[in-house]
């Protein structure tokens, strides 16, 4: 029997290869928490948040088209260690997750992951991961709605943002009402957020004008774009 002989080389060597060995584990074990030993399934795909006017939701692919399959669902905070529950978001059989709620700070950025398990078996996916989400960046702005009519005072124009912008930004809301010409000028009125209406005064008879509204946020540099024309004529 031979006896081998171990150089200091060697001995760092085997130590460093130990350690790749433990640190791959740990990063599985972490990516993997929600998956088991036994049987694991194929994890969601095309996770990502969905934002229009600071609603954001949870979207994603099912690993199969089985109906059996349930979903758990995750969020942090960019930049914090741990990871919390989405708590109406657990065990649910539906491909989307509002986290509205737990996403509202417009300064922060989140992160938000989802596995998939299967209720006859047991088995579990691993984790699927969003890219980085911004609500102050990533949301889209909504068209206004807009309504046009005629009085002796001129084009009454009212303007609206949905209820939850409103309700979210209306400190920092303002609107773009834009007035089209015949001849395909335009002008710009700026109107203020929950204003009760512009007057437009001093118009020309029997003249067509159409109206189109933007609503915009100052602050975030964010605007929508332009709803549809609405067209009245004056008398």
């Amino acid at each position: 029997m031979r006896r081998l002989r171990v150089g200091a080389s060697d001995r760092r060597e085997v130590l460093v290869s130990m350690t790749h060995l433990l640190l791959g584990a740990v990063l599985l074990g972490n990516l993997g928490a929600c998956a088991t030993a036994q049987e694991m399934l194929t994890p969601p795909s095309q996770v990502r948040f969905k934002s229009t006017d600071f609603r954001n939701v949870l979207h994603w692919t099912p690993p199969t088209n089985s109906s059996s399959l349930l979903y758990n669902v995750q969020w942090k905070i960019y930049g914090e260690p741990d990871w919390l529950n989405a708590e109406s978001c657990q065990g649910i059989h539906k491909r989307h997750c509002d986290l509205s709620g737990v996403t509202s700070k417009t300064s922060e950025w989140y992160y938000a992951r989802v596995c998939a398990s299967s209720a006859p078996s047991g088995s579990r996916s691993a984790w699927a991961l969003t890219p980085r989400f911004s609500p102050r960046w990533d949301t889209k702005i909504s068209p206004p709605s807009l309504r046009a009519s005629v009085s002796k005072q001129g084009i009454m124009v009212q303007v609206k943002a949905s209820r939850g912008l409103v309700r979210k930004m209306h400190q920092n809301l303002l609107y773009n009402v834009y007035v089209i010409h015949a001849n395909k000028s335009e002008e710009v009125f700026e109107v203020n957020c929950c204003s009760e209406q512009l007057i437009l005064s001093k118009m020309n008879p029997r003249t067509k004008y159409c109206l189109q509204a933007q609503t915009v946020i100052p602050w975030h540099f964010k605007s929508s774009d332009r709803c549809a024309a609405k067209c009245v004529k004056t008398p």
